[in-house]
């Protein structure tokens, strides 16, 4: 949804399409802006991207709220960018030296069990191992990875987007819950615009005590809801 299509909901909602709302549509955008700001703490919708592995890595480019988990791509490798570097799969030997026929090379058949032995090992190791540790400096937008050994050549990252815009929101949930908290900041603020003003002795009067009051409930509701609701597993910067 777009910043448009939540601005002609909470027209709706207020006015039924038939008495005309004093606010502008400044104003409104305003406060969907604000929900959104609000609501970008409690988001824990993740994504994910793969990328090169560095010790550093520059990630300003991907807009990081908070960094989740890190994982690997590749089982090993050595880090190096050349063709070939990395370890040979021991099934490859052994089906070069059936076909180049047995007892042509010396202690050859000692190295690729030692080595099938070892590249298991490894791939275990990898399949039980826990994410890799990291460091996120927040200010400089730097992602530190340490990595003890057997180096990836890349790395799988989680995280937390930044939103900068409404329509960046895919989750049907999030965007329910951005909807309300918008709509029960434009109740709060119309409430405080209707109220300011007593009258006397008028044939009618505007509801803007009553108004003023179901955004503050709402505004109460919602944002106890998603304090009770915050997924602790993920950061919270």
């Amino acid at each position: 949804m777009n910043i448009q299509a939540y601005r002609d909901e909470i027209k709706f909602r207020l006015t039924g399409g038939v008495v005309r709302l004093e606010l502008p549509d400044e104003s409104i955008d305003y406060a969907i802006n604000a929900a959104l700001r609000e609501i970008q703490r409690y988001i824990c919708s993740t994504r994910v991207v793969t990328i090169p592995y560095e010790k550093c890595i520059d990630v300003k480019d991907f807009k990081i709220n908070s960094i989740s988990r890190i994982y690997r791509v590749e089982g090993y490798s050595d880090g190096s960018d050349t063709m070939g570097s990395g370890p040979v799969d021991p099934m490859y030997a052994a089906q070069w030296q059936l076909l180049s026929g047995t007892g042509t090379l010396y202690n050859f058949q000692d190295y690729v069990y030692d080595f099938a032995s070892w590249n298991t090992l490894l791939q275990i190791r990898n399949t039980i191992s826990t994410d890799l540790a990291y460091i996120y400096d927040k200010d400089k937008e730097k992602l530190y990875i340490n990595v003890s050994s057997n180096i990836p050549r890349k790395i799988t990252m989680e995280f937390v987007p930044i939103y900068s815009d409404v329509s960046e929101i895919k989750s049907d949930f999030w965007i329910d819950m951005l909807m309300r908290l918008a709509l029960a900041i434009v109740k709060q603020t119309l409430g405080r615009i209707r109220s300011k003003f007593t009258q006397s002795n008028a044939l009618w009067g505007l509801d803007g005590e009553k108004l003023l009051q179901e955004g503050t409930d709402e505004l109460n509701s919602i944002r106890t809801y998603l304090e009770d609701n915050t997924q602790l597993i993920y950061p919270i910067d």
